[in-house]
């Protein structure tokens, strides 16, 4: 047999090999990522105060925070917020870069952390599902240990008791609501 033939046959199986890994380690089921039950204290000798403020505001304040995080991420990640919480970025399959973009819609919990609920999802002209894109998202990006990842869910959860600022102090959403450009947010400030 021509060494070309063999070439060209050897060839084309490792691109077969390689495309079912990646599809199979794609289209997998990925493990339940629990989400911690922790809430925040508020001591009789706290101060706490109440902050209202704007979407614009609110995407400045985040994007501060993850600034740093984010910097030595694989994929660039940016996030607005507008009447809905959108996460914009872009996927390199196969050498070609894919941008996408997800939006959320945002659902306080009681303890006053974030769930992120994705509601639409554009990839280019590919139909990739949510899962999947979540999936290469949380294997992609190292986002900071409040930044949970849950494709199964197909949410992003902001744990905002892990988030601690200048002298353990926290802060609990009390209410988003994007429609009427209103973000109240709960700051208990401990004065020990």
């Amino acid at each position: 047999m021509n060494k070309w033939k063999v070439a060209f046959f050897v060839f084309a199986a490792l691109i077969i090999v390689s495309l079912t890994i990646v599809i199979i380690w794609a289209t997998s089921p990925t493990d339940d990522v629990p989400i911690p039950s922790e809430r925040a204290t508020i001591d009789a000798t706290d101060s706490v105060l109440l902050v209202e403020t704007t979407a614009d505001d609110f995407e400045k304040i985040a994007m501060n925070y993850l600034a740093d995080a984010l910097n030595n991420s694989a994929l660039p990640v940016e996030f607005t917020v507008n009447e809905t919480i959108e996460l914009h970025s872009e996927l390199t399959v196969f050498g070609v870069t894919v941008p996408f973009s997800m939006e959320f819609e945002p659902n306080v919990n009681a303890e006053g952390n974030i769930h992120l609920k994705q509601t639409t999802m554009n990839v280019g002209k590919l139909n990739i599902p949510p899962i999947t894109v979540l999936k290469l998202l949380s294997d992609s990006v190292q986002f900071p240990s409040y930044i949970i990842v849950r494709p199964n869910e197909e949410e992003i959860f902001v744990d905002l008791s892990r988030l601690r600022f200048y002298k353990g102090s926290q802060v609990k959403v009390k209410e988003i609501d994007l429609e009427h450009n209103r973000i109240l947010l709960e700051v208990i400030v401990p004065n020990e």
